[in-house]
């Protein structure tokens, strides 16, 4: 792009909420402008839950058929596997809706369908390697951003409205003098994969024991792996050393010992999460708002900031889209926004607090014993129960939808194209 160039929105950070939000103002007939500072999406360590309500949403835009042709791996109930064997926790089938099943997807390929969809709309732009380095004002009102290209040249995007999907170390959030209440968290995660081979089991599952937690996903032809330690307890498990870590996650999982000499030989093999939980209590300045981790960070309990992200993402092009498009935006719809997806975000951050502090931090301490917590068993021995903890994961507080026609004028659809993918 130019070194200076206008649009009618630009968005820092092609995540799931800055990905989904230019989809769908583009498809609304609004010049939108994407950034993503890498090259592409492949970067392993990120969540890849696809919820029932974003594959109903994927459905509303009339893609549900060719998303099912990606490599799903289709879930239809979590198990916790433990010590006194494995106890039933969330059973989607049991979830109204026509989507009765959770799917994981590597958020690349996820990423990738829907940039590509999104090329397709003539006001859509996204520019690879383009890292936003700050905001552009006029007063109190947010006129646009300034970024970085490959090549480290500066450049700027004015926009009606700027938006910050950067995520939870968010850049914009931070220039746009907008601070986050923490809640803090109990625990962190180290990321990594092993192979999968024939043999192994086939379903994504967590295992539990006493002061330690295992969640392995199926990716096909490896295993993504989370194990979870108490916050800040890096450094001590780097300690007993690599050994005897390996020793530990073979007793969790005897399956895995035979692949652990050779996949996991330091700990460069593994990527720590530092967890965060917090929240913005203001999302919005003039001609600004932040989407996703950057209005709230949420804990990895339940895979739900993925479909956090993306409701706030169609709540966003629901709101604005038209405003955007006649040049009538204010703050009161940036406002409206917030109001709209604040309840959804403080219901599922409580949850996600109560059984941090409840069952998680007690379990990270060690205490309580090997055997199954008490909620366990009683899902595991009511299956209608399972049912709930489905909701919550698989839908959530207010799902958001599609309209039903989300497609630009004739008018808007004449413009020429201003491109799709491109190295800023």
């Amino acid at each position: 792009m130019d070194a200076t160039s206008r649009t009618q929105c630009v968005i820092a950070g092609c995540g799931p909420a800055g990905a989904v939000l230019g989809l769908l103002l583009a498809r609304s007939g609004v010049q939108v402008v994407v950034l993503e500072k890498h090259r592409d999406f492949l970067r392993d360590f990120r969540g890849d839950t696809i919820h029932a309500s974003t594959l109903t949403l994927i459905d509303e835009l009339g893609l549900g058929e060719e998303f099912r042709r990606l490599p799903l791996q289709i879930v239809e109930r979590l198990v916790v596997e433990t010590d006194d064997g494995d106890r039933g926790f969330a059973d989607f089938r049991r979830l109204p809706g026509p989507h009765k099943e959770i799917a994981f997807l590597p958020q690349w390929d996820f990423l990738d369908f829907v940039t590509r969809h999104a090329a397709e709309e003539p006001g859509f732009t996204l520019l690879l390697e383009a890292e936003a380095t700050g905001l552009l004002q006029d007063g109190d009102q947010v006129t646009g951003l300034s970024y970085r290209d490959a090549g480290g040249e500066r450049h700027e995007i004015r926009a009606d409205l700027t938006v910050a999907a950067d995520g939870r170390t968010s850049v914009l959030r931070q220039a746009a003098r907008l601070r986050a209440t923490r809640f803090g968290a109990p625990m962190d995660v180290l990321w990594f994969r092993l192979s999968r081979r024939d043999g192994d089991v086939n379903r994504t599952a967590g295992r539990l024991a006493a002061g330690r937690l295992l969640i392995r996903i199926n990716r096909g032809d490896y295993w993504q792996t989370a194990y979870v330690i108490p916050k800040g307890g890096f450094e001590r498990l780097r300690e007993g050393g690599i050994a005897e870590f390996r020793a530990d996650l073979a007793r969790l999982e005897p399956f895995l010992a035979d692949r652990l000499d050779a996949e996991l030989p330091d700990w460069g093999a593994m990527s720590k999460l530092d967890v965060q939980v917090d929240r913005l209590p203001r999302w919005h300045r003039p001609g600004f708002l932040c989407l996703g981790d950057a209005a709230h960070a949420m804990s990895p309990i339940g895979g739900v900031g993925i479909n956090l992200a993306v409701q706030d993402a169609v709540a966003a092009a629901r709101v604005l889209a038209g405003p955007l498009r006649t040049g009538r935006l204010t703050e009161d719809h940036l406002a409206a926004v917030q109001r709209r997806r604040r309840l959804p975000t403080v219901v599922t951050q409580r949850g996600q607090r109560f059984i941090q502090d409840r069952f998680l931090a007690p379990l990270m301490a060690g205490r309580g014993g090997g055997g199954t917590p008490l909620p366990l068993k009683v899902l595991d021995r009511v299956p209608l129960l399972q049912a709930i903890p489905a909701y919550l994961v698989g839908i959530g507080v207010r799902p958001e939808h599609v309209r039903a026609k989300l497609t630009a004028t004739p008018a808007l659809r004449r413009r020429p194209p201003s491109g799709s993918r491109s190295r800023a």
